[in-house]
């Protein structure tokens, strides 16, 4: 499974980005799908996931609670995450991966104060 995340950049705080990262080489549908995402000089920390297409449950770190949206589009196979008042400690690398197994490159997300 080759997983290839985009949608990163610079923003201001409260404002929004949108990040993408699009699957091939595998069953898409049948995979969980997860955010993660990691700060300088701090630990990688689990973001979002969203479970399989058969059930579709979701979970979200404390800290984005009420700002983030996981999604996905199987027939695109792709997995999104929305991102809304964005804080400047939201600033990390953020990867996406596919049942914690498979991992996709970084895209940075960076937020101004």
């Amino acid at each position: 499974v080759q997983l290839q995340a985009s949608g990163g950049g610079l923003v201001q705080a409260g404002g929004s980005l949108r990040l993408s990262c699009a699957a091939s080489g595998g069953t898409f549908s049948r995979y969980s799908m997860g955010w993660f995402r990691q700060a300088p000089g701090k630990e990688r920390e689990r973001v979002a996931a969203i479970s399989w297409s058969g059930d579709g449950s979701t979970y979200y770190a404390d800290s984005v609670k009420g700002r983030f949206t996981i999604s996905r589009d199987d027939a695109k196979e792709t997995v999104y995450l929305q991102m809304n008042s964005l804080k400047p400690e939201d600033t990390a690398v953020y990867f996406c991966t596919s049942s914690m197994r498979y991992w996709g490159k970084g895209t940075q997300v960076t937020v101004s104060s």
